[in-house]
């Protein structure tokens, strides 16, 4: 599937990474509802937990007016994401549920999430390129390879 032709997101929830973080977070309550009762304090509440980080990182990144600001709250969504990749292995092994459906929205959203920080940087970037040449770089493409 191809991005590259949306328009230009309005709101965080126009962006791609934010619909597939919130799909798995949706997927992580339906999973973790059957979770045996003495898990409520413990996995149950640390999935969730970190499930909900990664979209809400991400809609509060969104909103970021400064690069370093959002490719913080990128990070910590990315952080976030590993550990629900720890909770899914925790949750196969004790045998508390099926994590197949959840593999790929974990993989697809992690990959969003890099490409987009990774689109952040390269933006980053450009600007200081932009800086030190004297012009703009949205022009040039021999900027890119700054």
């Amino acid at each position: 599937m191809t991005y590259s032709n949306l328009p230009p997101s309005r709101t965080f929830e126009d962006l791609i990474v934010w619909q597939k973080a919130h799909q798995f977070v949706l997927a992580v309550y339906r999973l973790s509802e059957s979770f045996p009762s003495k898990e409520l304090y413990g996995l149950t509440s640390q999935f969730r937990r970190a499930g909900m980080s990664i979209p809400a990182n991400i809609a509060e990144g969104y909103k970021k007016s400064g690069r370093s600001d959002k490719m913080r709250f990128f990070n910590i969504a990315q952080g976030s994401l590993e550990e629900c990749r720890y909770y899914l292995i925790l949750t196969r092994d004790l045998g508390y549920g099926d994590i197949t459906p959840l593999q790929p929205l974990l993989e697809e959203t992690s990959k969003l999430l890099e490409s987009y920080s990774n689109a952040i940087r390269r933006r980053s970037l450009i600007t200081i390129g932009s800086a030190l040449l004297g012009f703009s770089c949205l022009l040039a493409p021999i900027c890119y390879f700054l």
